[in-house]
């Protein structure tokens, strides 16, 4: 018997519907002839917890750290005891496996460390499916590879699993004992990716409290010129005051030449004009669809995500939600208008979308080389009730039509102007924007273009007519939303300084990944370190208290990057994973001296003077005599004009 293990039922389905034998479900598995294909549900094992290793370290002290397994052992997660049992049970009868996890390092590490664990040793094949149409899994099936190919981007995952473990384990317990000695009760946690996340709100936060507004004075001509009118901005040189983004600080200035321009004569000194065209957005990947859907809706990253499994699993209208791709294969192309017009003939908005669709064209999305282990996110083809759908979930699957749909729609065709204008040996600047063809466009909701300029020639004259002064202030950074973390996540690189690491980032999938930052966000808010205000985020007083008392290299994500490279390297087999491992024991043990209670006492204090809210779920507790310590409200620092 051959036994095929897949990473999840969709692709356990996938196979067996294009072996030649017609399968039939028996006990969680697939049977097709001599073939069997059964199924993982994500990770069916979990790092054991330490005292799996020694007894002793059940209980929580600082001199048991750091805890460094010398062999990792794994335990079954409760949920998925009888799942395991099924592939035991079929190992055992198996003469050959074929390993189907996603052809990526977790998807590598996800099924081997289960045939590891349940102990076979025979031959193992590898199977690689990043398109579950059945021609493309029949041709999948015929290209079997060496499982031991892929030994080094396992031995890479695995590498990172162990790390994650080594680190949320060593810091978790030494900060909630260093807590302890500090007065608070609770436990501390910190992870390598939902400390840093923490750490990207505290900060804006703290940006926010700090922030000292200051008056700016922008200076608008209106100018006439052949063709009509149109409005300009004064451009302050060096010799005023002006901030670090050009803008005038003195007034005086402004209001002068504002005075003196009315009635006097200038010219066009440049023109920049180019006609623009605009491909459609995308079709979503997760992380893409909750930035969407949050801005639009207000749903939460992890509401979009059980929207998206429940149109998955339970309605069956959608492809693999978890997914980080915005491709999708060339074979999908053939059956792309099949497929939308099941999906949207039964929604009079998406049908009156879909009879504006050109199923000619062609667009960017559809490219095998940018196809990962998963493809975007797509419709089906199965008609929907939207009866039978919630709110939310009607909302979110017409979204996912709609930038299908986009693809079949003509560019977004544009007419730029740039125009530089000068009034007494003085610049001015303004520009427009002219729609020539909308294309895709009115499938789309989005902010309203600058009007278009009035037709110019460059060196034509034109006369002021009018001019002004307007009073603005400077404004704080915006908290964080759901929309604007997941997509601070996304691109991550853009909130570090260091080139290297920056470069880093920008070349890997960011903090986090698409099935696991949603549950960042709620993990951060169920411990009681974010809050969610209306729609923002907002650290609490112990969320930001913990990030203040923290070395910074465990509160900033270029650890991430640094993992990264040695990860990379590791799975292009150029690495030594059990050296990597050695770095980051010596990394713990710096971090581990770094533990204060002193400082985390003034941590906390600090933070209950703060205006950062207390936690949604915390209730007050009565503080140990041991640890009383008299409050006296530290003075803010003195405030810069930033």
């Amino acid at each position: 018997m051959r036994l095929i293990i897949a990473e999840k039922p969709s692709l356990a389905r996938a196979i067996a519907d294009a072996l030649p034998d017609r399968a039939r479900r028996e006990d969680g598995a697939l049977h097709s002839g001599d073939t069997v294909v059964t199924w993982c549900l994500g990770h069916l094992l979990e790092q054991a917890p330490p005292e799996a290793y020694d007894p002793a370290d059940k209980q929580w002290r600082l001199d048991r750290l750091p805890i460094v397994p010398a062999t990792f052992k794994h335990v079954p997660r409760p949920k998925a005891r009888s799942q395991l049992a099924v592939i035991r049970r079929l190992l055992k009868r198996a003469d050959s496996v074929v390993h189907a996890g996603d052809p990526d390092r977790e998807g590598q590490l996800l099924v081997q460390e289960v045939i590891d664990y349940l102990g076979y040793r025979g031959p193992v094949k590898r199977l690689l499916v990043n398109d579950l149409n059945r021609p493309a899994v029949k041709k999948a099936l015929t290209r079997l590879a060496d499982n031991a190919d892929f030994a080094p981007l396992y031995r890479a995952a695995r590498a990172r699993s162990q790390a994650d473990w080594l680190y949320g384990i060593n810091l978790t317990r030494a900060w909630t004992l260093t807590g302890r000695q500090a007065g608070h009760d609770g436990v501390l946690s910190v992870g390598r990716v939902q400390t840093p996340v923490l750490g990207l709100i505290a900060r804006r936060d703290a940006a926010i409290r700090e922030f000292v507004p200051y008056p700016f004075y922008p200076l608008w001509v209106d100018a006439a010129v052949a063709g009509g009118e149109l409005r300009a901005w004064w451009v302050p040189n060096a010799t005023h005051r002006l901030d670090e983004k050009g803008r005038l600080l003195d007034r005086a200035p402004a209001d002068a030449l504002a005075r003196a321009l009315p009635g006097g004569e200038g010219r066009v000194a440049r023109l920049e004009q180019q006609e623009k065209r605009q491909a459609p957005p995308l079709p979503y990947s997760l992380s893409a669809l909750q930035v969407d859907a949050a801005r639009r809706y207000g749903l939460s990253a992890k509401a979009v995500l059980d929207t998206c499994q429940a149109l998955y699993e339970r309605h069956r209208l959608i492809t693999y939600p978890r997914s980080d791709c915005r491709y999708l294969p060339r074979a999908h192309l053939a059956e792309a208008q099949q497929t939308l017009e099941g999906a949207c003939r039964s929604d009079p908005t998406l049908a009156g979308w879909l009879d504006g669709a050109d199923f000619n064209l062609r667009s960017k999305a559809w490219d095998d080389k940018k196809v990962g282990a998963h493809h975007a996110l797509a419709p089906s083809g199965k008609t929907p009730d939207f009866d039978r759908l919630s709110t939310s979930e009607g909302k979110v699957f017409r979204l996912i039509a709609r930038n299908l749909l986009a693809q079949f729609y003509p560019p977004l065709v544009t007419f730029n102007t740039k125009a530089e204008l000068t009034f007494a040996h003085k610049t001015f600047r303004a520009s427009g924007q002219q729609v020539l063809d909308p294309g895709w466009k009115p499938l789309f909701t989005s902010r309203e273009q600058a009007p278009p300029l009035p037709p110019l020639q460059e060196g034509e004259s034109c006369r002021a007519l009018d001019a002004g002064v307007e009073a603005r202030e400077t404004r704080p950074p915006e908290p964080f939303t759901d929309a604007s973390l997941i997509k601070a996540m996304m691109n991550i690189s853009r909130y570090v300084d260091n080139p290297e690491v920056k470069r880093t980032l920008r070349d890997t999938d960011g903090l986090g990944t698409e099935a696991t930052r949603a549950g960042i966000l709620e993990t951060l808010v169920a411990r009681g370190y974010l809050v969610r205000r209306q729609k923002a985020l907002r650290a609490t007083r112990l969320g930001s208290a913990l990030i203040g008392a923290l070395p910074e290299a465990v509160a900033t994500p270029e650890r991430t990057a640094q993992w990264e490279q040695r990860l990379s390297a590791i799975a292009e087999g150029q690495g030594d994973d059990a050296a990597f491992q050695q770095a980051l024991v010596e990394d713990l043990r710096e971090l581990l001296r770094q533990s204060d209670a002193g400082r985390l006492r003034q941590s906390l204090q600090t933070a209950q003077g703060e205006t950062a809210p207390a936690s949604a779920t915390a209730k007050p507790r009565r503080p140990r005599k041991k640890a009383a310590v008299t409050s006296r409200r530290k003075q803010p620092p003195r405030r810069s004009r930033s």
